[in-house]
């Protein structure tokens, strides 16, 4: 059912629609493409529900069902597009949060919650018949399209995406992100990238040739890649984080210099010095907005491109330690250990059983 879309990231880079971040404008590598490629952003479910009222489904902590559509995976994230009516979402200890046509929710954080057409009703779909639900969906056994409710006269359709990513040893994004993420539609927004994008998925659905899984999972990447571009461009000046890092002229600089060679010799001096910039200044700014120094970004960013390595490779340690930046062994082992608590060899060693590789 998943398949792994290393591409997916890269493939807006020539699109007249791609947000302006600064690691871009400014020329470096783009770190947001980096990161949703090393974190293995993966298919896992797509669907559309259609819904008519009252309807309404609880879904348990994704590290129950997580097993079951994506074996093997570390994380996964969920999201819903609204394509007509509205609905409520809700998490435990927060208040719901009502949804219209073209509003996107993202739950990034794998938490229990429920998709209602109204807050005080009790949910159709229980946990446990959720996950009944999961595996007859990964087992391809029901259609894209769900229809649900109590046949009343409200309706609504919205499109579900499930995918699966790494968040150890490092994922600066999720980290970034709101337990629950509500995107209204943009005032007066016309079709757009993302909307274009749906319809692609919809008209796929209506014919049945081979590869329209695949197709549509990729579809369902690209539509949360897109998702997450209109996140950033959501975002204050006032705010910080990773994101709010990449739209900064400065430390997006620093940023794409960084992900654009890892391995290099960098110091703060050096960092500082190709962008132009006092060390104070950048180490201060950098720090304020991505939530890290910059010397140690790069170290756990250093640590995530080598997990992936160990993970999907048969390298040799000491070979993965010197393309990450570090010519001893030994130094880079005490590193892997400390940022991701298990030696390179039993990290790997972990991955390759989970993976049933």
């Amino acid at each position: 059912m998943a398949r792994t879309h290393d591409r997916a990231s890269e493939s807006f880079a020539g699109s007249s629609e791609v947000t302006s971040i600064g690691a871009i404008a400014a020329g470096g590598k783009d770190p947001l493409s980096e990161v949703l490629r090393t974190v293995k952003l993966t298919g896992a479910l797509f669907f559309l529900v259609d819904a008519t009222s009252p309807w309404g489904v609880e879904v348990p902590h994704a590290r129950t069902f997580a097993p079951i559509i994506l074996p093997g995976a570390q994380h996964v994230v969920s999201y819903h597009i609204a394509l007509k009516g509205a609905g409520y979402a809700c998490i435990p200890g927060s208040a719901p949060v009502r949804f219209e046509a073209g509003d996107i929710v993202v739950f990034p954080h794998a938490d229990p919650y429920a998709m209602l057409s109204d807050p005080g009703q009790a949910p159709e779909m229980t946990p446990d018949a959720a996950l009944d639900f999961f595996r007859a969906m990964a087992a391809g056994k029901l259609p894209f399209v769900i229809e649900e409710g109590g046949g009343g006269p409200e309706r609504a359709q919205f499109v579900c995406g499930f995918l699966g990513c790494d968040v150890r040893p490092f994922n600066p994004l999720l980290g970034m992100l709101p337990h629950l993420l509500h995107m209204p539609r943009p005032a007066g927004a016309r079709s757009d990238l993302l909307e274009r994008l749906i319809d692609l998925t919809l008209a796929e659905t209506q014919i049945r040739n081979p590869g329209g899984e695949s197709i549509r999972l990729g579809l369902s990447e690209l539509i949360f890649i897109e998702v997450i571009r209109r996140y950033v461009a959501t975002r204050g000046a006032e705010e910080t984080g990773w994101l709010a890092g990449l739209r900064d002229p400065t430390v997006g600089r620093a940023l794409g210099l960084l992900h654009e060679n890892p391995a290099a010799a960098w110091t703060l001096d050096v960092l500082a010095g190709r962008i132009g910039m006092s060390r104070s200044v950048l180490a201060e700014r950098f720090a304020r907005l991505v939530g890290y120094p910059p010397m140690q970004y790069l170290t756990n960013w250093r640590m995530q491109l080598a997990a992936r390595q160990l993970s999907d490779g048969r390298k040799k340690v000491a070979e993965i330690g010197r393309e990450v930046g570090y010519e001893s062994e030994a130094a880079f082992s005490r590193t892997f250990k400390r940022i991701a608590g298990l030696p390179p060899a039993a990290w790997r060693s972990r991955r390759s059983e989970s993976s049933g590789s």
